[in-house]
C-alpha cells in the first residue's frame, strides 16, 4: 500500500520542530531528511526511526521490529524501527526520539564521509606522478 499524503502530512507537522524536514517519494514508500540527512522511513503509513546499537534496545523494549524488505536471498532488517503508536499523541517524546534518530543519522553520514575520504586520499597515494609533474633540482 502506498503511502498516504495525509499520513505524511501529519509526520511533516508532528517533526517540523526538527528544523528543515525534507519527503523523497520512493518504492511506494518515503524518506525523511532533516538538513539532507535520512533519519527515517514511512512505508505503509508507518513510521520508522534510526537507530542504533544503544537505541535499538528501546524499541525492542516496547514489543516493536527493524523495517525489512525481501531482498534478493530473503528479508534484509535496516537499521530502521517502527514508531511506538503512542508517540503520535505525545508529540514531545516523539520529537525525542525522531531527535535521537537525528544525531545517529547524522554520526553515521560524518563516518561514512570520513570513510569515503580515506579512501579516496588512499587511491591518490597509489597512483604514479604524471610524466613531467615531478620537480626538477638544478
Amino acid at each position: 500500500m502506498p503511502v498516504s499524503g495525509g499520513f505524511l502530512e501529519l509526520v511533516r507537522e508532528l517533526l517540523a520542530p526538527l528544523g528543515d524536514v525534507t519527503v523523497r517519494k520512493m518504492f511506494g514508500g518515503a524518506s525523511l531528511y532533516c538538513d539532507g540527512i535520512i533519519f527515517a522511513l514511512v512505508d505503509d503509513d508507518v513510521l520508522y526511526l534510526k537507530s542504533d546499537d544503544e537505541t535499538s534496545p528501546r524499541f525492542a523494549a516496547e514489543g516493536l521490529k527493524p523495517f525489512t524488505y525481501e531482498g534478493q536471498t530473503g528479508p534484509v532488517s535496516m537499521s530502521y524501527w517502527r514508531v511506538p503508536e503512542r508517540l503520535y499523541d505525545e508529540a514531545d517524546e516523539m520529537l525525542d526520539w525522531a531527535r535521537e534518530a537525528v544525531r545517529i543519522a547524522a554520526v553515521e553520514a560524518r563516518a561514512k564521509a570520513a570513510k569515503k575520504a580515506a579512501r579516496s586520499q588512499k587511491t591518490r597515494d597509489k597512483k604514479p606522478a604524471a610524466k613531467g609533474s615531478a620537480r626538477r633540482s638544478k
